[in-house]
């Protein structure tokens, strides 16, 4: 189990450091953003690249950021249900969710991903608007983002498995609920200088 720990480290370790530079396009957009709209006020004129570019930096942060959001346990949960739960009832939800949902998920859309990109590659297909961009990068980002988050899928399954053995501590076992959450912002609001008494949670209604 020490070796498949290794292999769930180094996976969250390289899956984190993309989401955390992929990130960072959402910053790059808004710039392109900006500026196309300045253009486009001031001398009238805009291109198609410069939408299309927007649109590209957004999927990228999408697809690129998942397997980091999934890490950090961060995706859409209901806390009103699960919070209610025992620690081991929602470890074994968990694994149910990854092996019976997440996994066929990921196994279809990975295969489908790769005709579709290795197709748009070898063509080297061009968006059909006037001065558009090269459409493969982007189908590209698809195929990249499933393959980091079916790693990520691989890291999960053995830290809640060595988890449910007792073997490795869970990270997100304390403040995974709304109220936890509630608390919290309760208290910075009575007293914003005063320490939480509750962690943020790992997950929450969004």
């Amino acid at each position: 189990m020490a070796g498949l720990l290794q292999l769930s480290r180094i996976i969250d370790s390289i899956n984190e450091r993309i989401g955390k530079v992929a990130a960072w396009a959402i910053v790059v957009a808004i710039v392109v953003s900006a500026v196309n709209a300045i253009i486009r006020r001031i001398f009238g004129v805009s291109s198609n690249a410069w939408l299309e570019l927007q649109w590209y930096l957004f999927g990228a942060v999408f697809m690129l950021c998942a397997a980091w959001t999934l890490k950090s346990n961060e995706h859409i949960r209901i806390d009103i249900i699960s919070g209610k739960l025992s620690k081991r009832s929602r470890d074994w939800i968990d694994m149910f969710g990854h092996i019976f949902f997440l996994l066929p998920f990921l196994a279809v859309l990975t295969w489908l991903s790769f005709p579709y990109f290795i197709k748009s590659f070898v063509s080297g297909e061009v968006s059909s608007n006037a001065g558009g961009l090269p459409i493969w990068p982007a189908k590209g980002l698809i195929l990249l983002g499933f393959i980091s988050l079916s790693l990520q899928w691989v890291s999960e399954v053995i830290k809640r498995i060595a988890i449910m053995r007792g073997q490795l501590v869970d990270e997100h076992a304390e403040g995974n609920s709304a109220e936890a959450e509630a608390e919290r912002l309760l208290t910075e609001l009575a007293d914003p200088n005063a320490p939480a008494t509750a962690e943020p949670p790992g997950d929450g209604i969004r």
